[in-house]
């Protein structure tokens, strides 16, 4: 981290990682999930028959704090020129397909912060299980 960003609405490790790196021009985060102050505020998993809508706070909540994790890579006077990918891991029962419904509210949420620089390539991938039973996990690549 460069240090001319506020620590303030920064999300806290959950491990020994960073929340996010930068390489020039590249910024990585980590894979981020529905914390506030470091407090996981649901939990999974998300049931096969699961209305998406349901889970859209803890996506929009784990994206807020990968986009927040980018942006406290930025030097004064900065931006984010594009977020170039956004992953999205759903710990899902089986027989959920909703994947990419549910992936909707991050990049929703990021084309209403970035505009159409918010959006780029996007995987959502069902996985078993997530830290510490987290429903939504979220990891993204963005240009500055």
């Amino acid at each position: 981290m460069n240090g001319n960003k506020s620590d303030q609405g920064k999300p806290i490790p959950q491990g020994l990682y960073l929340p996010a790196t930068r390489h020039g021009s590249m910024i990585f985060t980590a894979g981020m999930t529905p914390r506030k102050d470091g407090v996981l505020q649901f939990t999974g998993p998300v049931p096969a028959d699961a209305d998406p809508a349901v889970h859209k706070d803890a996506m929009i909540l784990a994206c807020r704090n990968a986009l927040a994790a980018a942006e406290a890579q930025l030097a004064e006077g900065e931006s984010l020129s594009a977020i170039l990918t956004l992953t999205v891991y759903i710990a899902a029962e089986p027989g959920f397909t909703a994947h990419s419904k549910l992936a909707d509210f991050a990049s929703e949420f990021l084309k209403s912060r970035l505009g159409q620089r918010g959006i780029g390539s996007r995987a959502a991938v069902g996985v078993a299980t997530l830290p510490g039973n987290a429903p939504i996990e979220v990891q993204l690549v963005a240009a500055v």
